[in-house]
């Protein structure tokens, strides 16, 4: 499973002014390189939680379904009694909405599956597609299926303040540290970091 972004955010969780204000910056001659802290540290935020912030369109590849459709009996991937015939847990979150399923055959035409046979479960940690009929199984030998989604927790202002105070921390630390060797990566946090995301990160699907 595969996740590539279609559709990136049209605004970051933090406005310019917001950081230049945080930052103690009175002009706009640093604003190309405060803008350019802001969205690297959106998406080490994102990646650290695994969550989208502002919201923004994805799109989940797989070779096949997780599940058999081969056979009458199929592997379920819930054990819950009343599940359904199949479901998808799906990496994104939190998530809106499911744009589009679509299968792919050997020649590369895509069926879109119709809403009437899938119903989207959109629970805030576990967002999963669940089948009510059996999904074709594609014929393409690789990226034979696509999910289109959108994810994220809304506009600008309805990203968590921790979050957005994250952002805004992780941006000061590396202003503050130019020229010498700052965190890049979303399992280096600066302790301050470190803590107000704590609470939201995301485990991997198994």
């Amino acid at each position: 499973m595969q996740s590539i972004l279609i559709a990136p955010p049209v605004a970051e969780p933090v406005t310019l002014a917001e950081a230049r204000s945080w930052l103690r910056v009175d002009t706009t001659d640093e604003d190309g390189a405060i803008a350019s802290l802001i969205s690297a540290a959106r998406e080490i935020v994102e990646m650290a939680t695994r969550r989208a912030l502002v919201t923004q369109s994805w799109r989940i590849v797989m070779d096949a379904w997780p599940f058999a459709v081969a056979h009458r009996s199929w592997t379920l991937l819930s054990t819950r009694a009343a599940a359904l015939t199949g479901e998808i847990s799906l990496p994104l979150a939190p998530l809106q909405s499911v744009a589009a399923i679509r299968v792919y055959d050997s020649m590369g035409v895509a069926q879109t599956l119709p809403t009437s046979s899938w119903r989207l479960v959109a629970a805030p940690e576990r967002a999963r597609i669940v089948f009510s009929a059996a999904p074709p199984q594609p014929t393409a030998t690789v990226a034979g299926i696509e999910i289109d989604v959108v994810a994220g927790y809304g506009d600008p202002q309805d990203t968590p303040a921790p979050l957005r105070h994250a952002i805004l921390s992780l941006v000061s630390y590396w202003f503050d540290n130019r020229g010498d060797v700052a965190t890049t990566e979303a399992g280096n946090l600066p302790p301050r970091v470190a803590a107000l995301i704590a609470p939201f990160r995301r485990g991997r699907l198994a």
